[in-house]
């Protein structure tokens, strides 16, 4: 069966994820939108031009919302990009205004799509979507922590010298200033992180000292880095906007720290933030829901208000 997705906006994220399904065959079908028609244009039809090239081709093409019509998955990314010294809530009320424009248009013609919304500040947005339109909660996903998850495992793994794979640690909470590592639950592979220098026996050298001040400070402040050194973030969320379609396209529970309503789950409900979510077949299929310290839970609270307090200053 073909597969078809619609990414929205053609903006550096948006165009860079429409180049990775390409690269990827990530689905048969990939409809570009944007509000500057030429830009949409541009983009697919140099993506369009390396099709000959790839191992398996896909269709990819600017359209309109109509277009998007029979979409598996749409992908919004429409929005404000940070500039450097923003943070993502700099960008609340403008970019909530843009999916309330978004949200009845796209949903209109792909009313059984499944919905990835990346756009900043995510947490807030994936909420104000839940909020301006009938799609089902289990088909409304965050992008969330995944992008920190994976620099979170990338920089574990450079200290460590094991293969990321190899690396299971998340990040909870917003994708933001409140997120946070729950270390207690960390693990490379099999061994708590905690133990690690105990537990692995190097046949030359001797095991690193973790910094976990400093890994987290580099999950914290990667984004910002590079949007001051090239400006503009997108190859990693490119990615991690992929891996989320793989798992949508999947037929077994993959685990994604994505960013979903809550509705309970140690003790949060009514918000939108990251925990290890279950997905396959196209929806959200469950919860991982790991014994925290109570550290951590506060932790969780702290974030879940900080969201709870922006999304309680705009107007939705």
């Amino acid at each position: 069966m073909k597969t078809k997705i619609t990414v929205i906006g053609a903006g550096n994220v948006g165009s860079t994820i429409a180049f990775m399904m390409s690269v990827k065959h990530t689905a048969d079908e990939v409809v570009l939108i944007d509000i500057n028609e030429s830009k949409a244009l541009g983009e697919a039809m140099d993506i369009r031009q390396g099709a000959p090239l790839a191992a398996q081709p896909v269709s990819v093409y600017a359209g309109s919302y109509e277009d998007a019509a029979g979409s598996d998955i749409v992908i919004i990314t429409s929005g404000i990009p940070r500039k450097p010294g923003q943070t993502r809530m700099d960008l609340a009320q403008t970019n909530v205004n843009v999916v309330k424009e978004i949200a009845p248009e796209i949903t209109k013609y792909a009313p059984e799509a499944t919905y990835i919304i990346v756009s900043n500040p995510v947490d807030v947005l994936t909420y104000v979507f839940h909020k301006v339109t009938d799609i089902p909660a289990e088909r409304i996903i965050g992008s969330g922590t995944l992008l920190d998850t994976s620099r979170l495992r990338s920089r574990l793994a450079e200290y460590l010298n094991v293969s990321e794979k190899n690396v299971h640690a998340y990040v909870f909470g917003e994708h933001g200033d409140t997120a946070f590592i729950p270390w207690s639950i960390a693990q490379v592979s099999t061994i708590n992180l905690l133990d690690y220098k105990d537990l692995i026996k190097l046949r030359h050298g001797q095991m690193t000292d973790l910094d976990f001040d400093e890994i987290e400070s580099y999950m914290r402040t990667s984004g910002s880095k590079i949007i001051q050194r090239k400006g503009a973030t997108y190859y990693a969320i490119a990615m991690s906007v992929c891996g989320i379609c793989d798992c949508l396209f999947g037929s077994v529970n993959a685990v994604a720290s994505v960013s979903t309503m809550l509705r309970g789950e140690y003790g949060i409900s009514d918000v939108c933030l990251s925990l290890p979510t279950m997905i396959c077949d196209g929806e959200i299929r469950g919860r991982i829901l790991p014994k925290l310290t109570d550290a951590e839970v506060e932790k969780l609270h702290i974030s879940a208000e900080a969201l709870k307090k922006v999304i309680a200053s705009l107007v939705i």
